[in-house]
């Protein structure tokens, strides 16, 4: 049975608040990883190490009460290292499978951008079909599957940044940043409250129950006013002078399905401008390419897209009629 959307909105309020347990003074960074999941997506964080990119990860798995794995990524990893393979079984004299860490309803594919594209790319089919193929044999992932992926920003030698079609896959990439002062007092303050390492996450849903967040997420009104604001920032990024290709369509959708999923978490059944404009960068500034004639003079893709916000005007309209 699909939630209300306050029933909805009050879940992903108590999953915050588990995982604020853990990341303490993120909470909209946090809003915006559970918007992705909300949304059916998957989320890209780029950020410097110990910013607890891992541990909002296995956070997120323990509140949403999924299965999680975590996939190291390193120059050698294979594909099958992810996917799984076919061993053979000497006591049924046969080859049986043999799945990998991405048959979870969580996976966390920690930095990314260390392993070569072949096994990146094995990635793609999982995030955007579900299912993986395996000497020609298709397998289904669990439902819902979500794939948190991390990338160092820093220390780039031997690494590999993901292509576009694969950053396209990722419904938002966003920073954590560094904590304030008076955060990472907190952080230290409850660490020794507890006298122990980890942190003790409580379930709040199960498979079934986000299902039913993210049916109830498709019931949040989303003004058509408002759509042709999202297309009218989609497409301003194909005609700016500084992007060497813009965002497509898909980034159209991203926009609807984050700022459905955003609206929900923030306890509204309906979309404003704001929560378009909010999403506009981390929706869609991994899915446009700078000139690269531009990369020295301090423009970025994040950049560009604040300038086009600035730039595109706002509806007024975005409530139900009545």
């Amino acid at each position: 049975m699909t939630p209300t959307i306050p029933e909805a909105t009050a879940s992903c309020a108590r999953v915050l608040d588990q995982v604020e347990r853990a990341v303490v003074g993120k909470r909209g960074a946090l809003e915006l990883v559970l918007t992705a999941v909300v949304a059916g997506g998957h989320a890209l964080i780029e950020d410097f190490p110990g910013l607890g990119k891992t541990l909002a990860a296995r956070s997120f798995a323990q509140a949403l009460g999924l299965d999680f794995r975590r996939a190291q990524f390193t120059p050698d990893l294979l594909p099958a290292d992810l996917t799984g393979s076919y061993v053979y079984d000497q006591s049924r004299s046969d080859f049986v499978f043999r799945p990998g860490p991405v048959f979870a309803g969580f996976l966390l594919a920690d930095e990314i951008n260390r392993t070569p594209p072949k096994t990146q790319a094995a990635l793609l089919e999982a995030m955007q079909e579900r299912q993986v193929t395996v000497e020609g044999t298709t397998h289904a992932l669990p439902s819902p599957f979500h794939v948190m992926a991390t990338a160092n920003p820093i220390e780039t030698e031997g690494t590999y940044p993901l292509p576009e079609a694969q950053l396209d896959r990722f419904l938002l990439r966003l920073r954590f940043g560094y904590p304030d002062e008076d955060a990472e007092w907190e952080v230290l303050r409850r660490r020794i409250e507890r006298r122990r390492e980890e942190v003790q996450i409580e379930p709040v849903l199960d498979a079934e129950g986000l299902r039913g967040v993210q049916a109830a997420a498709e019931g949040v009104f989303f003004h058509p006013e408002v759509g042709r604001y999202a297309v009218a920032l989609t497409a301003a990024t194909r005609q700016d002078g500084s992007l060497l290709v813009g965002a497509s369509p898909r980034g159209s959708l991203a926009l609807l399905a984050c700022a459905r999923a955003y609206a929900l978490i923030r306890g509204r059944d309906f979309v404003t401008p704001d929560d378009v404009k909010l999403l506009a960068v981390p929706a869609l500034a991994h899915r446009v390419t700078v000139r690269p004639e531009l990369w020295l003079s301090n423009v970025s893709a994040a950049t560009v897209i604040e300038g086009v916000v600035s730039r595109v005007p706002v509806p007024t309209r975005y409530l139900p009629d009545a």
